[in-house]
């Protein structure tokens, strides 16, 4: 690979553009890093080194075409098990901001956003002739960061854009081999989301925060996957999972606050509206006295 494309190794941790800096490092004794966090997304797209990474309390080995997604807040760090071996990889640094922006021009630019959220996942494997692929794209895009050609303004961000919906697209179709269409895996995300966070307040708003849409764009995927809005499906929830605690014996209070209902009159006002009767009636005419 072209000297004149590495960078020599940093210590700076923030990010001197507002949108994006990438880099090929080659390091041969680098010292030892920190657990450390960014406010910014991390791509890393690891070559070659006697390598593992810590993130958050787990440690990982890595292997060639190994591509590591780490999102704002996630403390982490490179573990080098041997410094004689050549340390190589590229680092893609990118904005929320930019990222934000690439997501109001298309959702799809989010998947892997929200995917990392959700399954907690940040290590993508990759054969020889993806990485390959991947490879060539970064390539370019730093002969392009490195040149004085004409167009080049224009071209960089067209190389970043392409490389990020091109990782996107290859995690998606992976996930899901039979080309489902985005809406329904943002319907799947959303639920799977929904079903592990039920203590919690779960706003629309909250939601299109999480996954990086519109909260109408939400809306309507759920409305069209499931025939009820996201509130309904929500209370629905909530409210099946108090019932089955109540007949598992957990008293009426505690229940309600399990599940994300903020008092005890906005739950009784919705079990009996569901469930036709109150709350206490329901646990005399279903719960065996002892």
């Amino acid at each position: 690979m072209k000297k004149t494309l590495q960078t020599a190794f940093q210590t700076r941790q923030y990010m001197l553009s507002k949108d994006f800096e990438i880099y090929y490092y080659n390091d041969h004794s680098l010292p030892k890093v920190d657990l450390h966090t960014h406010d910014y997304y991390e791509f890393y797209f690891f070559l070659e080194g006697s390598v593992s990474i810590q993130i958050g309390e787990k440690t990982f080995p890595l292997h060639f075409g190994d591509i590591i997604l780490l999102p704002p807040a996630l403390s982490h760090r490179p573990v080098i098990h041997d410094r004689t071996v050549p340390y190589r990889r590229f680092v893609l640094w990118i904005s929320k901001e930019y990222c934000n922006d690439l997501i109001a021009l298309s959702a799809d630019y989010g998947y892997l956003l929200q995917y990392v959220q959700i399954h907690k996942t940040y290590i993508f494997h990759n054969d020889e002739i993806s990485f390959h692929t991947i490879q060539s794209m970064i390539l370019r895009l730093l002969e392009e960061l490195h040149s004085d050609r004409f167009g080049r303004g224009a071209q960089i961000p067209l190389c970043v854009n392409g490389l990020l919906l091109h990782i996107n697209r290859m995690v998606h179709e992976r996930n899901y081999p039979k080309g489902k269409h985005t809406g329904t895996s943002l319907y799947q995300n959303v639920v799977s989301y929904i079903e592990n966070h039920m203590e919690e307040e779960l706003s629309l708003d909250r939601l299109a925060r999480i996954f990086f849409v519109s909260k109408y764009h939400i809306a309507h995927v759920f409305k069209e996957n499931l025939g009820i809005s996201v509130h309904q499906y929500i209370l629905q929830k909530r409210l099946t999972l108090c019932k089955d605690a109540l007949l598992g014996g957990r008293n009426i209070t505690e229940a309600c606050l399990s599940f994300g209902f903020g008092d005890y009159s906005g739950f009784y006002r919705a079990f009996k509206k569901e469930y036709g009767i109150p709350p206490k009636e329901f646990l005399k005419r279903h719960v065996l006295p002892d």
